[in-house]
């Protein structure tokens, strides 16, 4: 008999939806929770971008609230002749399920519902309640999905106690790793202005490209942080290097330089932007310079929700989870400014946005266990 939280999986990965289309992923979530007596809201966004669905589904009106969040949407396939079956025809091979969005996220909205179907069937009567956010922008702009869900649960006072959130968080085998935060997320573009002039008349030119160097040197000097027991030292990378008329023989009137810091809880946004401002000042360039926050930085201590989630991979799946801040961004970085608790407890991520993504076959199921054993420990 196959498991119902595997078969709910290939359900999900047999829709393209391809961010931040939903491809009727949410409509099969919400009738399964509508048959548990959620309450569903839909919330819709939208912006010049386009229009985003989300929902939002509630079980109980009580505290403490514990809430899963997810996405449906997933990024697009690449080159499908890469592929070794087709990306939406979920496939079982060398003991795995591939298909995009195995891992990111299929499986654990998958493993979510089943887990509620079980918890329920076993504790109608639960503490609490029980909530899903659902959105279809995490793999986009970010900015109509868990944003701005957040934002209007906040304006009406609706508050999240606790949130797990079922991003690939595993490394090596799955509930080896839990996230409990998330580094902040800094952009810059930095335009450093000369002066063009032919080539062979340097003193009549300023050339930005040798400034640039000066500039790039500096700023990769620049020691930001220590970190912390959570975090690592605040870190800066270039991206991109951009100037040039395209002649050989031309000085270019400007260069643009741009870059990412991936910053602890011991450094702010605003601080790093003093900073830079100060670096760029001492070194007497010209410069235009505009940022981009995709993100501050987040951390969940070791308090209930830490201690539901390690007690639950430890039960289910005889392991110790360690506790990691490492990647990229999450929504999670709209979620924990609320208040509430945020940790992401998912599948193992090394295919992730790869090719030939997928997930171990008995990875849903298992999933499916930790978070009712999540539900049990906060609920009952």
């Amino acid at each position: 008999m196959s498991d119902p939280t595997l078969e709910l999986s290939k359900q999900l990965i047999a829709l393209p939806s391809v961010t931040p289309d939903d491809a009727g992923c949410q409509a099969i979530l919400r009738q399964r929770l509508e048959a548990l007596g959620f309450e569903i809201e839909a919330m819709p966004f939208a912006d010049e971008q386009g229009s985003v669905d989300n929902f939002w589904a509630r079980r109980g009106s009580a505290r403490p609230c514990l809430a899963f969040a997810g996405h449906t949407d997933v990024v697009p396939i690449g080159d499908v002749s890469q592929w070794q079956s087709d990306p939406f025809t979920p496939t079982e091979r060398d003991g795995c399920l591939f298909g995009r969005g195995a891992a990111d996220m299929k499986s654990s909205l998958a493993a979510f519902i089943t887990s509620l179907e079980s918890f329920v069937a076993e504790h109608p009567d639960h503490h609490g309640s029980i909530a899903l956010l659902i959105t279809s922008d995490e793999e986009g702009p970010a900015t109509c999905g868990t944003a701005a869900v957040i934002s209007a649960l906040i304006e009406r006072g609706e508050q999240i106690d606790y949130c797990v959130i079922g991003e690939p968080s595993s490394s090596d085998t799955l509930g080896d790793t839990i996230k409990n935060g998330r580094r902040g997320s800094l952009s810059a573009s930095l335009k450093i202005i000369g002066v063009q002039g032919h080539i062979a008349y340097p003193h009549l030119a300023d050339n930005p490209i040798h400034k640039a160097a000066s500039v790039i040197n500096a700023l990769n000097g620049i020691q930001w942080d220590q970190g912390n027991d959570y975090f690592p030292p605040t870190s800066l990378q270039f991206s991109n290097i951009n100037g040039g008329t395209g002649a050989g023989n031309v000085i270019p009137e400007s260069v643009t330089v741009t870059f990412n810091l991936r910053f602890s809880t011991e450094t702010s946004a605003p601080e790093i932007q003093q900073r830079v401002k100060q670096c760029l000042n001492e070194l007497g360039v010209r410069y235009e310079l505009q940022w981009t926050l995709f993100g501050n930085p987040f951390l969940t201590e070791e308090a209930e929700l830490v201690l539901a989630c390690r007690d639950a991979v430890r039960d289910c799946l005889g392991i110790e989870a360690q506790l990691s801040t490492s990647g990229g961004t999450s929504d999670g970085r709209f979620i924990a400014p609320s208040g509430a608790q945020v940790v992401e407890l998912g599948p193992v991520n090394d295919t992730i946005h790869k090719i030939d993504e997928c997930v171990a076959l008995d990875a849903p199921a298992k999933l499916s266990r930790v978070y009712q054993r999540v539900l049990e420990n906060l609920l009952t």
